[in-house]
């Protein structure tokens, strides 16, 4: 009676091994940058549900760069140009955008773009 082998070999296993280890690494360095993403929609959330009656474009700003430094918010990545305010028939919005650049491996970096639109309360002073 013949046995069959069942299972993965030392080859196959360390294959494995290495395409999981690339993936978990390619997470470690992602998982950051998206978390900081997170602190920043909270902050933006904070804003818009504390109104804006009377307060100034600078004033938001000033106000929405302390909020981010409380949800752990890389001040390199937020610069006060990348917070603006849009005015449409709905109302006032707050929107931020920016760009995160991860180093990964050697000379190969992850460019992250993101974008953010909050509806606000009240009127902005001008």
């Amino acid at each position: 009676m013949k046995s069959k082998q069942a299972g993965i070999t030392l080859i196959g296993f360390l294959i494995v091994l290495i395409v999981v280890g690339f993936f978990g690494y390619m997470a470690m360095k992602l998982v950051p940058p998206y978390t900081e993403y997170m602190g920043v929609v909270k902050a933006m959330n904070q804003e818009a549900t504390d109104g804006v009656d009377g307060k100034t474009l600078d004033q938001i700003r000033r106000e929405l760069s302390y909020k981010l430094s409380m949800q752990y918010a890389d001040d390199n990545s937020i610069t006060p140009s990348d917070i603006t305010i849009t005015h449409d028939n709905g109302g006032n919005q707050l929107n931020i955008t920016y760009d995160k650049q991860t180093p990964f491996i050697y000379n190969i970096d992850f460019l992250i773009h993101f974008s953010k639109s909050v509806p606000l309360q009240g009127n902005i002073a001008q």
